[in-house]
């Protein structure tokens, strides 16, 4: 099945566009290919199709992400394709020139010109990585396509503390220099992920515990796993739901030994199934409930 340029078919020259440029040029389209302003053209209908699933993908941040690596390499196999049919159309005229008129191509032979040296070009891709992994630091096997599309395998050492939106860069791995030029660079971006557990902003880590109804009245004593271990929290008598209780300084890593602040936000949640005690319990609970409000109206 052969590659489809998503950007070319909505109208869009390169990748570096925003998702508002996106749309924009989505409408244009597919307002020009609408199936009511082109009845009966199955040309027209199959284009639609194809400004759909382009607009599908490249509207969806993660899809994004992977389809433009594939786009880069169709970019670079296209430009060899370009560069070797100019070339080849060059050598041609130059023969047929001597075939026909005994022509040669003096300039290039009575004047030595100078090749310049041309730098290769950056590869950029990103990597996901969770809370944790990105806390605590992380090896992992980056497999990529080069231009060939050959998989090389890079080992990634993602240090700990590592900040979001951060580059780790490989020298020499991106695209090839020509005449002599140095190769360019793989540039990994890394993105913090959250867990289910943690929750990132910032600096600052986020966790929410579920308690029981008789801990946030009667208040009591837990154990919290934070990302780098127990916490001993003191829940107060009276804690309601949704209330955050901060621990200074037990957030991610901000550099120079400072970190931000770990919060804890609470949860009250209602066993699902009452024995016959814990059933009196809670109507026994009501009823005196119920007579403390009658005492309150009267």
């Amino acid at each position: 099945m052969s590659f489809k340029d998503y950007y070319n078919i909505l109208g869009l020259e390169s990748n570096k566009v925003t998702i508002d440029e996106i749309k924009v040029a989505y409408r244009e389209q597919a307002k020009k290919y609408h199936p009511d302003m082109h009845i009966g053209d199955n040309i027209s209908e199959e284009k639609f199709k194809d400004i759909n699933e382009a607009y599908r993908v490249l509207s969806n941040e993660k899809a994004r992400r992977k389809y433009n690596r594939s786009w880069n390499i169709y970019q670079e196999r296209k430009k060899k394709i370009q560069s070797s049919v100019k070339e080849e159309k060059k050598t041609f005229k130059e023969k047929l020139l001597g075939i026909l008129f005994g022509i040669t191509d003096t300039k290039n032979k009575s004047k030595v010109k100078k090749i310049e040296k041309k730098d290769g070009e950056n590869i950029d891709t990103e990597v996901d990585i969770n809370i944790i992994e990105a806390f605590n630091g992380i090896n992992k096997k980056l497999k990529l396509l080069d231009v060939n599309g050959k998989t090389k395998v890079f080992n990634l050492n993602v240090p700990a503390g590592i900040q979001n939106g951060d580059k780790i860069r490989f020298v020499g791995q991106g695209k090839p220099g020509k005449n002599g030029g140095k190769n360019g660079d793989l540039i990994v971006r890394i993105f913090i992920k959250d867990t289910k557990e943690f929750k990132i902003n910032g600096a600052d880590i986020y966790k929410e515990v579920n308690i029981l109804p008789w801990e946030a009245a009667l208040g009591t004593k837990l154990k919290i796993n934070s990302i780098d271990g127990e916490i001993n929290l003191v829940i107060p008598k009276g804690t309601g739901s949704g209330e955050r209780f901060t621990i200074k300084e037990r957030g991610y890593k901000v550099g120079k030994g400072q970190r931000g602040n770990f919060y804890v936000i609470t949860k009250i949640i209602v066993p699902k199934q009452l024995n016959k005690q814990e059933e009196e319990l809670y109507i026994k609970l009501k009823e005196i409930e119920n007579i403390r409000q009658n005492v309150v109206e009267s």
